[in-house]
């Protein structure tokens, strides 16, 4: 039996509140202490007993989720993990949350509790835990060093010509701050970039969306038979996964169903082992912070293809858990901060 993980419950609903206590108190490592409808009562029980992770509604009485992380992470960063409606109209508050440095989403019904009960239990407990183990430090430091967006002297398209140069990203908890970090870094004329971030479905459009108004380059959620560009980012759509193939001269992914890989839709490894067969030696893999080990293994196909291979390190990590697999499986030519990645990237090491 691991440390006991205590959590406080923020949510302005009495139900979910319930339901989510009832589900995390059943893991014999985490313990609810408190429940609180909104954060001024939750303010109030923090100064009696802190806890370790908080689970945190946005759209709360008195004060909001974001007023509410902000305040947390300025005095005392504490792992948060976001829960919040399905909704295309809550994504982007959502994203806020995690730029203020939440750990990761969790996803909540409008309505329907049981059936959350059933269906997103093993979620939440896996989220809880990720964020006990989160690097707080890395997660402060990351948000304190977002670039703001860059200058722009025309409009930003997509150059007109493609390459054979094809970077593939794999990252989970943590990964959203850490994927703005490097793609507010890329210049316009930068390699075509395929992502997978472990998001809820109706998410990454409006996750895309956001870095697309900070970023150079275009960054996109990936539509099935959409061809990969320089100076574009396609992200994998929440719910589906997305692959690399190649038509004639020019690289396109697909966009599919299918079961989750790695308990993930989209799954790394899909990404990664399909850059593999089709890419191979013109592709470099970069796996990011994150819980469990999705990506390792597409990730050492890709090395074994030719490609280069690229970390991210435990310091800078907000959970060095998938890069931590890929080393272990020797995938990975080089480990490096995230402060360095973005300029790997545009450097296009080579294997020696």
């Amino acid at each position: 039996m691991g440390r006991e993980i205590k959590v406080m419950v923020i949510d302005d609903s009495a139900v979910v509140r319930k339901v989510m206590s009832s589900i995390l108190d059943r893991d014999p490592n985490i313990r609810v202490i408190a429940t609180a409808s909104d954060p001024i009562f939750a303010m109030e029980k923090m100064c009696k007993e802190w806890p370790d992770v908080i689970t945190l509604d946005i759209e709360m009485p008195r004060m909001d989720g974001i007023t509410f992380l902000g305040k947390l992470m300025a005095e005392r960063p504490t792992p948060v993990v976001v829960c919040s409606s399905l909704t295309t109209t809550g994504a982007e508050t959502t994203l806020q949350a995690l730029a203020a440095g939440a750990v990761t989403i969790i996803t909540k019904p409008g309505l329907g509790v049981d059936d959350f009960l059933q269906d997103s239990s093993d979620d939440l407990i896996a989220a809880v835990k990720a964020a006990a183990r989160a690097n707080m430090g890395a997660v402060r430091h990351t948000a304190q060093a977002r670039t703001p967006p860059p200058d722009s002297d025309g409009p930003r398209t997509a150059m007109a010509q493609t390459t054979e140069r094809i970077v593939a990203i794999g990252t989970s908890t943590g990964g959203t701050l850490a994927l703005e970090r490097i793609l507010t870094e890329l210049p316009r004329v930068s390699p075509g970039i395929v992502i997978v971030q472990h998001m809820p479905e109706m998410f990454t459009a409006a996750f895309a969306a956001r870095l697309d108004s900070l970023c150079a380059i275009r960054v996109l959620e990936g539509m099935d038979k959409q061809r990969v560009l320089p100076g574009q980012a396609l992200i994998a759509p929440g719910g589906k996964h997305m692959q690399l193939v190649r038509s004639g001269a020019q690289y396109i992914v697909e966009i599919k169903d299918g079961p989750p890989v790695n308990r993930h839709r989209p799954s790394v490894d899909v990404l990664f082992r399909s850059v593999a067969r089709h890419a191979g030696k013109n592709a470099m893999g970069v796996i990011m912070t994150g819980m469990g080990d999705d990506g390792a293994r597409g990730l050492k196909e890709m090395h074994d293809a030719g490609s280069f291979t690229l970390a991210q390190d435990e310091e800078s990590s907000v959970v060095y858990g998938m890069p931590r697999e890929a080393v272990k499986v020797g995938a990975v030519d080089r480990i490096l901060p995230l402060s360095l990645l973005a300029g790997a990237i545009m450097r296009g090491s080579v294997r020696s």
